[in-house]
């Protein structure tokens, strides 16, 4: 069976499930690249608008495959070129939403930073505890989650490796929105719908110049945002979305 699942609840939304149920949905190297293959498939996809990514009730993702890791050397592990992987997700043109239930821990909460708003569950619970097994995050934790939620707050995570609940998650920025666990994949599934509600040109720069912004110098990130802006002028969506509201009615935006 496929480790990982694709379903197409509108033609302008996918969601991509993990599909490891039996090992709380750990990252193995198949795993990693039947998601990337998923992921580079979808960014051809001109039709597509967003997408979900999620686990099941008990896991998100928990994590790497410790049985996989245990056997490998270091050189097998750069062979592996597993950041290759990771890009696909990190990469997708459209916005990408983390439906989280239970854990997301090591590999899977790197995994749920590489998307663009993460959706919680109550019961979830978040860390990066790598350093528990004598390695340390290597998908991004060290530097994604520190763009996130700060230095000294990164540091306790990935120093002490202590899992930390949805709620603490939430608080320090790192969760975009918390609610019950029974209601995350369809809040994911309601936040996707309005998003491809929208026109697609305006939310691909919107991603585009937040994601370039933040690693840039501030003056070089308005710079991108003002261009970005000018570029939108020149879209049909512009003008129907701007005569929409004049005019009192809803709009129809073409991605044109």
């Amino acid at each position: 069976m496929a480790q990982v699942l694709v379903e197409r609840p509108s033609g302008a939304i996918a969601l991509v499930r993990l599909n490891r149920p039996e090992v709380r949905n750990a990252l193995n190297l198949t795993i990693r690249q039947e998601m990337a293959a998923i992921f580079r498939d979808l960014a051809d996809d001109t039709s597509l608008r967003c997408v979900v990514l999620t686990g099941n009730e008990q896991a998100f993702a928990a994590g790497a495959d410790i049985a996989d890791m245990s056997r490998i050397d270091a050189i097998e592990m750069y062979h592996r070129h597993t950041e290759r992987l990771w890009a696909a997700v990190g990469e997708c043109p459209v916005p990408v939403i983390a439906a989280v239930n239970g854990f997301a821990l090591g590999g899977g909460l790197e995994l749920a930073m590489h998307a663009d708003i993460i959706v919680a569950g109550k019961s979830a619970q978040l860390g990066q505890p790598e350093v528990k097994v004598g390695i340390m995050p290597g998908a991004g934790g060290t530097q994604r989650l520190t763009r996130a939620v700060g230095k000294f707050r990164a540091m306790l995570m990935c120093l002490t490796g202590e899992i930390i609940s949805a709620q603490e998650a939430f608080e320090m920025g790192l969760i975009s929105r918390l609610v019950e666990d029974d209601a995350v994949l369809d809040t994911a599934l309601k936040l996707a719908e309005r998003i491809a509600a929208l026109p697609p040109i305006a939310v691909a720069q919107i991603k585009e110049v937040i994601l370039a912004g933040a690693d840039a110098p501030l003056s070089t990130a308005l710079a991108l945002e003002r261009k970005a802006v000018q570029v939108l002028f020149a879209s049909r969506d512009k003008a129907e979305g701007m005569n929409a509201f004049l005019e009192k009615r809803k709009p129809t935006y073409t991605g044109e």
